[in-house]
C-alpha cells in the first residue's frame, strides 16, 4: 500500500474509532485543515482540539474511501460519508479531499469537498 494512502486510512480510521492514534504523526505541525462547509484549523494542536471537541458530540458512522489519485506532492481521495450527531441528527454526503504532503510525507494542507447525497439534510 502506498504510504500516503496509509496515513489517509488511518486518519480516517481514527474517526471511526474515536481515538487520537497518531496525530502528531500525520500531520506537520503547521498544517491547514479546511472542513468543507468553511471552519478551518491551523496547526497540529488547532487539529487534534477539533477532532477531540466534534467526537464528544458526534459519532463517524462511516467514512469509506472510493479511490485515491496522486500526482507529485498532492493527493486527492474521493469518499463517502456518514455521521451521527447527538441532537439526533444524521448527516451522510460524498466527497473529496485534496491533501498537499510535506517531503517528511506529512500533511501541510487538507481541504475538505462535499456533495448532499438525495437522504442528507446538510453536509458537514
Amino acid at each position: 500500500m502506498n504510504e500516503r494512502e496509509r496515513i489517509i486510512r488511518l486518519w480516517f480510521d481514527m474517526w471511526l474509532q474515536q481515538r487520537d492514534l497518531g496525530i502528531d504523526e500525520i500531520f506537520a505541525d503547521h498544517a491547514e485543515y479546511m472542513e468543507s462547509y468553511g471552519p478551518r484549523y491551523e496547526g497540529c494542536e488547532a487539529i487534534r482540539r477539533w477532532f477531540e471537541e466534534w467526537n464528544k458530540h458526534g459519532k463517524v458512522l462511516t467514512w469509506r474511501i472510493e479511490q485515491f489519485f496522486h500526482k507529485n506532492n498532492q493527493t486527492v481521495v474521493q469518499w463517502y460519508f456518514k455521521n451521527w450527531m447527538d441532537d439526533g441528527r444524521i448527516d451522510d454526503f460524498d466527497g473529496m479531499s485534496l491533501v498537499k504532503w510535506a517531503d517528511d510525507n506529512k500533511i501541510l494542507f487538507l481541504q475538505e469537498f462535499a456533495c448532499s447525497t438525495d437522504s442528507s439534510s446538510s453536509a458537514g
